[in-house]
């Protein structure tokens, strides 16, 4: 798609305004079934196969709160420093889509479950910002919509859509923001920390896996210009559905840019929902943005209340597992790196493989090796998570357990991880198959070590005149005899002994 928006540079619109930014993150929870009835919450089904009267919103048909969606809610809240409601309730929100079935979704409006918390996040120097939110609340998904024949798959162009309501009715937590503001030229990175860290939450929960490739987490970005010295907001816009970390920083920016251009051009903003473009990294406009009202809210009739006690929402704050935030920073400490290491881990997708090759018997230290070295390079070249790989975290910890009893060295070692890589079975498997156990009989490394001197004489007379440096021209040609599967500080020392020169 074209895009035609007259932009100012980014640098620009930061030194005339300051950005105020709203980030609402929706997360679809991992229970199993939907929130509102019985119905399967499994993906890859044929459409419309996990549907029922309730969440078709049939006549007639009751819904009853999922226990485990609402358990879900608290510990989101808890994690995010909210407070939890004692009391809480439902609301219809009315507007008519035609993936919403019942023509209003089931929310929370004015009685959240959770409210007034707040998550710091960690920005690339180390810095701290704290992220206020203004509420987590319970809600239900939309189905899924398919417009065919349109050239951008979206509905304008299209000859007709298709509907599957599998979706439909699937617990969501939308987690809303209080104005961001205060991040000046930073806007861009703090909402890519937050999202990041509130992904990372949320795994840590158990509660989601928050794939946002998948649909599974994404974000609105609202966002407004305020002239510098002003203490009021200007009109936001709102860019739906941005589905990745690298989106939501690249939303951010380009809204600044395009606000700036309009408010210095005298226009006024138009408060809207926008479309954002991931081969541009523009937005186009979608639809004028409604307010609260235009939903009609009113409480949902078929439910009641929800009012955990005092007690369950103590329970489930003592069970909360340890917080990324509060991890990493143990983490730096145990593993003695710095915080710039510690955000390469982050940014390259390392963290959990690293934790769980450790948990399976590696060290830290050759852990974060291999999965930041031979494994990222792996995973860039095929395009690939890190997760994605076929090689599991117990894997690696046996190609390190390999390396230290000294049967692989470092260049057979990642022989072995591709071996793995490429589907020929374990370490063990692939180190039988190749033939690629470092040779550790002395009578043949002797061997080798005597025909790398015979061979090179200039060398060997160089080393005992005390050039000890010398000595890797004959490593060299014992590795190559050995076809790299000696142990190459031991080939060294035999290399000395046999020419009577100390490595001193």
């Amino acid at each position: 798609m074209t895009i035609t928006t007259d932009l100012v540079s980014y640098e620009d619109a930061l030194a005339s305004y300051d950005p105020v930014m709203g980030l609402e993150v929706h997360v679809e929870l991992g229970t199993k079934t939907k929130m509102f009835c019985g119905c399967s919450t499994a993906l890859g089904a044929d459409p419309n196969t996990q549907t029922c009267p309730v969440c078709l919103g049939l006549p007639g048909a009751l819904p009853v709160v999922n226990a485990t969606g609402v358990e879900s809610a608290i510990k989101i809240g808890l994690a995010l420093n909210c407070e939890i409601a004692e009391w809480c309730r439902f609301a219809r929100k009315n507007y008519f889509y035609p993936d919403m079935p019942k023509n209003f979704q089931t929310s929370q409006y004015d009685e959240p479950i959770a409210f007034n918390g707040y998550l710091d996040v960690q920005l690339e120097d180390g810095e701290t910002f704290r992220v206020e939110i203004e509420r987590a609340h319970m809600e239900e998904d939309t189905g899924k919509s398919t417009h065919v024949g349109g050239a951008t798959g979206r509905i304008h162009g299209a000859s007709h859509s298709l509907l599957d309501y599998n979706r439909a009715g699937i617990p969501l937590i939308e987690i809303v923001t209080k104005p961001i503001v205060g991040a000046g030229e930073r806007a861009p990175e703090v909402a890519k920390a937050y999202v990041r860290e509130l992904r990372e939450v949320i795994r840590a929960l158990g509660v989601s896996e928050a794939r946002m490739e998948m649909g599974q987490m994404r974000c609105d970005v609202n966002l407004s210009l305020m002239p510098k010295g002003a203490d009021k907001f200007g009109t936001r816009s709102e860019t739906k559905n941005v589905n990745s970390l690298r989106s939501v920083e690249r939303a951010v920016r380009f809204e600044v840019m395009r606000h700036a251009a309009v408010l210095n051009d005298g226009g006024k903003v138009v408060q809207e929902t926008r479309h954002f473009h991931e081969d541009t990294g523009s937005t186009t406009s979608g639809r004028t943005k409604e307010e609260a009202e235009d939903y009609r809210y009113f409480p949902e009739p078929d439910l009641v209340p929800v009012a955990p006690t005092r007690e369950w929402v103590e329970e489930i704050r003592a069970a909360l597992p340890e917080l990324p935030l509060v991890r990493r920073t143990r983490l730096l400490a145990e593993w003695g790196i710095s915080a710039t290491d510690m955000q390469a881990i982050l940014n390259a997708g390392a963290l959990d493989p690293i934790i769980a090759t450790i948990d399976a018997g590696a060290d830290a230290a050759s852990a974060r090796k291999w999965w930041m070295g031979e494994l990222a390079r792996s995973a860039n070249e095929s395009g690939k998570a890190l997760d994605e790989l076929a090689i599991t975290p117990a894997q690696v910890a046996r190609v390190t357990e390999l390396v230290a009893k000294g049967d692989l060295n470092d260049k057979l070692a990642r022989q072995v991880i591709e071996g793995v890589l490429a589907g020929e079975g374990t370490p063990d498997e692939v180190v039988d198959k190749r033939g690629l156990k470092v040779v550790s009989d002395e009578g043949a490394l002797t061997a080798a070590v005597d025909e790398a001197i015979a061979g090179n004489p200039g060398v060997a007379d160089k080393i005992r005149g005390g050039k000890v440096a010398a000595a890797g021209a004959l490593v060299g040609a014992v590795m190559k005899a050995t076809r790299g599967q000696a142990d190459a500080a031991r080939v060294k020392e035999l290399i000395l002994q046999k020419l009577g020169v100390s490595e001193g």
